[in-house]
């Protein structure tokens, strides 16, 4: 029986660790943008959910 000996508070630690920098990553995207180009991505993305809800077609159209 041989195999690598875990540390569990080690373990756990050390990925507590990377889900709070994934966390921080998020937070530094998110928060480290000017007003400027907050407002530009969120034009953006209204647009496409705009086109794309434009272009969805409903139950019981026909397409002929």
């Amino acid at each position: 029986m041989s195999g690598d000996v875990v540390n569990l508070r080690m373990a756990r630690k050390r990925r507590d660790r990377t889900a709070k920098e994934a966390d921080a990553e998020r937070n530094r995207f998110e928060h480290g943008r000017s007003k400027a180009e907050r407002e530009l991505a969120r034009a953006r993305n209204d647009k496409a959910t705009r086109e794309h809800e434009a272009s969805r077609r409903e139950p019981g159209d026909s397409g002929t």
